[in-house]
């Protein structure tokens, strides 16, 4: 494996921040069900990573809306 396919994102590209936001989602569920969090933490995380998740999902689909070019 080259070490520019892994800084890039290889298979993965453009897919980092839902990983990232799944992983913290799952993380903060799991610090609440072994006792290391109480539920107003573990909902604050949830809210904080499911915005993360929305924001970049609002933000390709503007950039895809303007992308579409006017034929004539």
């Amino acid at each position: 494996m080259k070490i520019s396919k892994l800084v890039s994102g290889g298979f993965y590209k453009g897919q980092r921040t839902y990983i990232i936001s799944g992983i913290g989602i799952l993380s903060a569920i799991a610090a609440y069900l072994i006792g290391d969090e109480n539920v107003f933490n573990t909902m604050n995380s949830i809210f904080t990573f499911a915005g993360i998740f929305f924001l970049r999902k609002s933000n390709e689909r503007k950039k895809n809306a303007n992308s579409r070019k006017i034929s004539k």
